[in-house]
């Protein structure tokens, strides 16, 4: 698998936010992307996602039939968790997992994972923000995707908290998956490479 990103660039409100972008990342790989407020990590990682249009340039993935697209082969985690506040914990997992599809861990075990074992009855809405973020987290665990897309995911979390994503996300690249991270910390990836995204227009 390969996901390839050749002289990228992208806009925001009809105005260029950042071009001539490129890398390659193989199974196992990761990218830390890097940068002040504005300079267009948010918009990266959504144009990867296929959340917005390429504006220059080309994003692709070489990953099989399984994945012909590349946004048919991503997880996106943003600045919001993406669960619904009325439903359970539990029930915002099988909903996800039944809109990906392929199956992964089930949500009683994605939730062991990210250490909040025995809350998935509780409503999403009284969970603590660290707690909300955790869920959000395990979302990535119920489905299998191979490429995560990561926009400041330890947003809210504890030290702890930190140091179990850093074990989950050097699981998923242990198992072949690539992750790219828009991020202000440390995010523990060993070996990522760094995109430094330029000044804000």
């Amino acid at each position: 698998m390969r996901l390839i990103a050749d002289n990228l660039g992208g806009e925001r409100g009809g105005e260029m936010v950042f071009s001539d972008v490129s890398f390659g990342l193989y199974e196992g790989g990761a990218l830390i992307v890097t940068g002040p407020n504005g300079s267009g990590k948010s918009t990266l990682l959504r144009i990867v996602a296929g959340l917005l249009p390429v504006a220059t340039g080309v994003v692709a993935i070489e990953a099989g039939e399984a994945f012909p697209t590349v946004s048919s082969a991503c997880h996106y985690l943003g600045h919001q968790n993406a669960m619904k506040t009325a439903l359970t914990v539990e029930e915002n997992l099988h909903f996800w997992r039944d809109y990906f599809g392929t199956p992964r861990l089930p949500p009683d075990d994605a939730l062991e994972q990210v250490g909040l074992g025995g809350l998935g009855h509780l409503p999403f809405s009284v969970l603590s923000t660290g707690q909300k973020r955790r869920a959000a987290i395990a979302r990535l665990l119920v489905s299998y995707r191979p490429v995560w897309l990561l926009d400041e995911p330890t947003a809210g979390l504890d030290a702890a908290s930190e140091a179990r994503f850093a074990e989950l996300m050097a699981t998923h690249r242990g198992d072949g998956g690539i992750v790219i991270a828009a991020t202000h910390l440390p995010l523990g990836l060993e070996g990522a490479q760094e995109l430094r995204m330029g000044q804000p227009c």
